[in-house]
């Protein structure tokens, strides 16, 4: 059976990493190697992990450089024919591994699937949201808007992972969402449709309550996109949704009183806005949370 690579960067939350570590370790699918990146925690993380579970797992260490730079480190390091993501704060079920393993075998076409997840708040289940149900297949319109695949819930090839060139370490949050777009780009992804990923949320350290402003970063990996040559239908999809975003994010930045930060999303704007009616003539579209100079401006061009 192929061997797959668990990824699990850890930051500090000692207890809830050994919740996560045990989760894997009690796996049915046994064909697997267990990797803890330690990304520079400060209360003796890797310590507490030599100590509780030795040579189960392979640990690393290495300075605060953030979630997507431990990711990478532990996919360099690793040797698995598939690679698996798990977050510090979740958990897997135990049949997870093997359902994916075998979902990927049932057709050699595919190269990345997750599961289906169980959501825990503050130790309260609660129901995800419309916006934030899991398409199958060819995800990418869907997934332009908010992120909708989970790291935790994910397996992928190897040779997929390296062809996409992995997380963006520039990205202090969203990296998930720019790989995920880089990836359904070109590629459909599977669902198994059990929930066999529990998602626990609400607790005070939790990433997504560390950074505002989670669009300021999705915009950066919609242009980084669109730079890279999205074409077609695809890139019409993008830019509407850069668009929205841009214009959201000018008007608040104005509303803070960063004129200079509104200008920037004003430019990019300008930079794509021209090409959704076909004409190149920015000046045939709204522009809804620009300012009357920059407006004027778009109108000479």
């Amino acid at each position: 059976m192929p061997r797959v690579s668990v990824i699990i960067p850890a930051y500090n939350r000692k207890a809830m990493l050994c919740e996560a570590v045990d989760s894997v370790l009690a796996q049915n699918y046994r064909d697997f190697e267990l990797i803890v990146v330690d990304d520079g925690s400060t209360e003796g993380t890797a310590d507490e992990v030599a100590a509780r579970y030795g040579a189960r797992v392979r640990l690393l260490w290495q300075s605060n450089r953030g979630v997507a730079s431990a990711r990478n480190l532990g996919v360099r390091r690793s040797d698995g024919e598939y690679i698996c993501f798990l977050d510090s704060d979740d958990l897997w079920r135990p049949k997870k591994l093997g359902a994916q393993v075998s979902f990927m075998q049932a057709d050699p076409r595919r190269r990345i699937c997750q599961t289906e997840e169980i959501w825990i708040r503050k130790g309260v289940r609660v129901n995800p949201k419309t916006k934030h149900r899991k398409p199958s297949g060819d995800i990418f319109r869907a997934s332009l808007e908010l992120c909708l695949v989970s790291p935790s819930a994910v397996l992928m090839t190897r040779a997929l992972f390296d062809e996409v060139g992995g997380f963006d370490e520039t990205l202090p949050v969203c990296e998930d969402y720019d790989l995920w777009l880089r990836i359904a780009r070109d590629h459909d992804v599977g669902l198994v449709p059990e929930p066999l990923v529990v998602k626990r949320g609400g607790h005070a350290d939790q990433l997504s309550r560390s950074t505002w402003g989670f669009d300021r970063f999705r915009v950066r990996a919609l242009k980084k996109l669109l730079d890279a040559g999205l074409a077609g239908e695809r890139r019409k999809w993008a830019i509407e949704v850069l668009a929205r975003k841009a214009r959201v994010l000018a008007a608040g930045a104005r509303k803070r009183g960063h004129e200079t930060e509104a200008l920037e999303y004003d430019a990019l704007l300008a930079e794509f806005i021209g090409e959704l009616d076909g004409s190149g003539d920015p000046v045939l579209l709204p522009h809804q949370g620009l300012s009357p100079a920059y407006r004027g401006a778009l109108a000479r061009i």
